[in-house]
């Protein structure tokens, strides 16, 4: 009899154990979700990379049945890799190949891992120049005539993470993934091409894109636009605004993102404040409309914010400048959470947002949106480009004083930029980014000593340093020329070929004739 309680008990223990282990995390990373596939191209045996994650070689796996193409070991293993597993292996193929993923009906983010190293078994023959190809998955073209190599050089970074949400309809089994090397001849390329990659990850998820419904903003129509669910996005831009670099360990729902600081793409001197939440601030989700997964805790736990002082916040735009592709849509998703007392009440902090010159959001209250102090809130906004090339997607704060606030201020925890594919041509490749003028010093090996990016920030605050006054006074300057004609762009209607597609042409590509 005993025992038979002490079963009882311990059996009551351990549900009370589960159900608070179920329900804790408010966004931190979670369990691994079911149905994720890691393959480790040229890899012949199993092995586990910085974030714990177990990636199968593609020699020996299902996935890659017969698999063509040659397993090739990185001569070099660049500092700033995060691991060495996928990086230091790849396959690669002087002939189309396909991967085939089993999977269930859905979104699913495919991800590619691309380190263009030298691959010592492959000869002086394979030039990182001539890696030059596409890439097809579910039916979309994701990549057409991609350099890595040229692409880290414009970016500042060793290696190249390339991550897609794809849906993968109804009916279907399996998703294929297809490397294709570039015909010969291609313009500024030797005469002979192949296609490399060092890793691909398959991460099943929910649909996060399609709700809430986005509006336009820059007088596209119909607004709201809905998406069609068969969309595909390639991820641009994650940024986690205010803290830190949020690694895949740390992301929420599992899904292994990565949030990237978001210093790098501020304009100008003109940074405002970074701050973290009161520690008697909890940040709160409502699902379903906020779920966990939105986005983990360390991103509504940080923000930036224009700064304490009013006269000098009504004078400038808080600003980012973010590259982008030309001619496509984009989805752009604002993460908000007011952290910090005292901003507990409706209209004590209100602002404008603009994308591209144009107020995409007025009277932008975060507690009015969100309903209180630390609960978490996001708004998505569509915006459609017209041209080639790439162009730069600008992103601004300014506070609105219509409703007379407390305070003239402005807020943002985080911001994700999807760029939308083409439905005319079913495609979201873009053209290889232009290398800058000014390039990073190799060493013998062939490696970076820095990345572009950490040389232009430490360029900027040794500058900073030399003259601090002078900087901040220009700064101001041009913030105030901008911000004149950022209100004048605002009450202009959009310009000619910007408007976006008709209920009719459901995201129709906007460049096809």
């Amino acid at each position: 009899m005993a025992g038979s309680t002490l079963f009882r008990w311990l059996f009551l223990l351990l549900a009370i154990v589960s159900l608070a282990a179920a329900d804790s995390g408010s966004g931190e990373a979670e369990t691994t979700v079911p149905g994720q596939i890691r393959l480790s191209c040229g890899a012949s045996a199993s092995a586990t990379d910085g974030d714990g994650r177990a990636w199968d070689g593609d020699a020996v796996s299902t996935f890659a049945p017969s698999v063509t193409g040659v397993a090739a070991d990185a001569s070099y293993q660049d500092p700033s890799l995060p691991s060495p597993v996928p990086y230091m292996t790849a396959r690669v193929f002087s002939s189309s190949y396909t991967y085939s993923f089993p999977v269930k009906p859905g979104r699913v983010f495919l991800r590619l891992y691309f380190y263009p190293s030298a691959y010592g078994n492959l000869g002086a023959a394979a030039a990182a120049a001539d890696a030059l190809f596409g890439v097809t998955a579910g039916g979309i073209t994701l990549l057409r005539d991609f350099n890595a190599s040229q692409t880290a050089l414009a970016v500042g970074y060793a290696y190249i993470v390339r991550e897609f949400s794809l849906n993968v309809s109804s009916g279907a089994t399996s998703l294929n993934v297809t490397f294709a090397p570039s015909p010969r001849g291609a313009p500024g390329h030797g005469s002979h091409h192949y296609a490399f990659v060092n890793g691909i990850e398959v991460v099943p998820t929910p649909d996060m894109f399609t709700t809430p419904v986005p509006a336009f903003a820059n007088g596209g129509r119909p607004n709201p636009m809905p998406l069609r669910a068969d969309t595909a996005f390639q991820t641009m831009y994650r940024l986690n605004v205010g803290g830190e670099a949020i690694t895949p360990r740390d992301d929420a729902g599992g899904f292994y993102r990565t949030w990237d600081n978001d210093a790098p793409y501020i304009f100008g001197a003109a940074f405002g404040v970074t701050f973290a939440k009161d520690s008697n601030v909890s940040v709160r989700y409502n699902p379903p409309s906020v779920p966990k997964y939105a986005a983990p805790e360390g991103v509504y736990a940080t923000a930036r914010s224009m700064g304490p002082n009013a006269q000098i916040n009504l004078n400038y735009n808080l600003t980012w400048i973010l590259p982008v592709d030309a001619g496509f849509y984009y989805l752009l998703r604002f993460h908000f959470c007011e952290i910090q007392y005292p901003i507990t009440k409706v209209n004590q902090r209100s602002f404008f947002i603009y994308i591209n010159n144009q107020t995409a959001q007025s009277q932008m209250d975060v507690i009015v949106w969100s309903g209180g102090i630390g609960r978490a809130v996001y708004t998505d906004y569509l915006v459609v480009t017209a041209g080639s090339g790439q162009m730069d997607l600008r992103v601004a704060l300014h506070p609105d004083l219509s409703s007379r606030p407390e305070y003239f201020d402005a807020i943002l925890n985080g911001l994700e930029v999807f760029k939308l594919h083409k439905y005319g041509t079913h495609s979201l490749a873009g053209p290889n980014p232009p290398i800058p003028l000014k390039q990073v010093v190799s060493t013998v090996d062939g490696s970076r000593s820095e990345s572009r990016k950490k040389s232009v920030v430490c360029a900027a605050v040794g500058g900073v340093a030399a003259g601090c006054f002078l900087a901040v006074l220009v700064a101001f300057a041009v913030a105030w020329a901008v911000r004149r004609r950022q209100r004048k762009a605002a009450a202009e209607k959009p310009a000619d070929g910007l408007l976006g597609p008709t209920k009719g042409s459901a995201l129709y590509d906007p460049v096809q004739k």
